[in-house]
């Protein structure tokens, strides 16, 4: 692999800040828009120097040429060297501590999403996040960006076959539950205290019908309203709270 190809784009204040708070040696370069003279803008100039990290004050079409123009992305970009999370399940879950505590996707493709399970991930101690190679997204920037930090401390597991690797965490004795409108059982009457890996499906779509079946439950998530369903990263964020306030990490 050649130098270029090891490195990346991220971008937004949140993106780049959790990147040199983490991971300073990971970050190349930073060029920040040279108008930005604000409390952010001058709070990166300092991280950036604190860090020994070369920044660049450039022009906002310097910017945009680097991310593209529909990018938010700030008035800064950086380049990085990706993150060598751990890429093996059975790793994390070897090393895991107290009750293993999973998000499993099944057809998510919206970035701005999966950003935000990232984030929900993270505030609420999932030890990794599981998705099909296919028919998913991968770690972007824009995943980056939404997910504020996230994406730099929550494992992002790949795997072939979903179904297979939901069978292989059963056999952990880990409690593998769907969330889904028709679910039988309302998500506080799922003991959450032992180990649980929850499986959301993207909004439509939903779960596939095989991977629902592999799992244990299906539970749903009461709602009124005029709605029919809720956003695949909040319902992922309701069943990550009811888990730790089950389990007395929240009160």
């Amino acid at each position: 692999m050649s130098e270029k190809a090891a490195e990346k784009l991220i971008y937004g204040f949140h993106a780049v800040l959790a990147r040199l708070r983490h991971d300073p040696a990971g970050v190349l370069e930073i060029y920040l828009d040279l108008t930005r003279r604000d409390a952010r803008a001058r709070d990166l100039v300092h991280q950036a120097k604190d860090n020994g990290v070369r920044l660049a004050q450039v022009e906002a079409d310097r910017l945009a040429r680097l991310v593209g123009k529909a990018a938010k992305h700030q008035g800064v970009v950086a380049r990085v060297k990706p993150v060598a999370l751990s890429h093996s399940l059975d790793e994390i879950l070897d090393n895991a501590e107290g009750p293993p505590l999973l998000v499993i996707l099944d057809g998510v493709t919206d970035p701005h999403n999966l950003g935000a399970i990232l984030r929900s991930a993270d505030a609420f101690g999932a030890h990794a996040v599981v998705a099909p190679k296919d028919n998913a997204v991968g770690i972007n920037a824009t995943v980056e960006k939404v997910a504020s930090g996230a994406a730099e401390t929550v494992p992002y597991i790949m795997v072939t076959n979903l179904a297979r690797t939901i069978e292989d965490i059963k056999e952990r004795n880990i409690w593998v539950i769907a969330a889904d409108m028709d679910g039988e059982q309302p998500l506080s009457g799922i003991d959450c205290k032992t180990g649980i890996a929850w499986v959301l499906g993207a909004e439509g779509a939903g779960i596939r019908r095989l991977v629902k079946q592999s799992c244990d439950q299906v539970a749903r998530i009461p709602i009124g309203g005029t709605v029919e369903s809720l956003n695949v990263s909040v319902s992922a964020a309701l069943c990550l709270y009811e888990t730790v306030r089950q389990r007395g990490r929240v009160t």
